[in-house]
């Protein structure tokens, strides 16, 4: 997929929340899905501020190091032209959530997700809201992977891209998650 815009994208600004827990193939075919319909995508880093945890065993900071690899591995090497990516904390408030986001973030057409929640939460702000193609959602999902790891299955790295298999290993994460689950 080409990078430049062009006059066939439909929307300025879409923003994609995820908690990227780990970064995974159905993340990367919601991005390129998202990057057909518009001119930039933001992508949020959800749960920015917890970290070492069952749901979110991975710091913010490694998921920004992790998402750069992988978008210049499979968008290319010149994704930073269209691709932002923003860590936000959560603040446990769901109606005022994209009220939220409209007050950290540049200005936004609306958001490509998968959550049912984040699609209601937009279109009652009268905001776009588009579901993508799920890509193999039922074993590329970050709980199936965490669930896979937490019971020592070697095949959590089938919706996991290879390119970070390496750097998931260095910093732990497999280790991390198992002792985080007490096994």
């Amino acid at each position: 997929m080409s990078l430049e815009t062009t006059k066939s994208n439909n929307y300025g600004r879409l923003i994609i929340p995820g908690r990227f827990q780990p970064p995974h193939y159905g993340h990367i075919e919601t991005i390129k899905y998202a990057l057909s319909l518009a001119n930039e995508v933001i992508v949020i880093i959800g749960s920015a501020q917890d970290s070492f945890s069952l749901e979110n065993p991975l710091t913010a900071g490694e998921r920004i190091v992790l998402l750069e690899k992988i978008l210049e591995k499979h968008i290319g090497t010149d994704y930073c032209k269209r691709v932002k990516i923003i860590p936000i904390m959560d603040i446990n408030s769901n109606k005022m959530w994209v009220q939220y986001l409209k007050m950290l973030l540049p200005p936004f057409d609306g958001v490509v997700s998968g959550n049912e929640l984040v699609l209601l939460l937009f279109e009652d702000m009268g905001l776009i809201a588009i579901k993508p193609p799920m890509f193999r959602r039922k074993i590329c999902s970050g709980t199936e992977i965490r669930k896979r790891i937490i019971e020592g299955k070697e095949n959590w790295t089938e919706c996991v891209p290879k390119d970070i298999i390496d750097d998931l290993r260095k910093i732990g994460f497999v280790e991390r998650l198992r002792r985080l689950s007490g096994v």
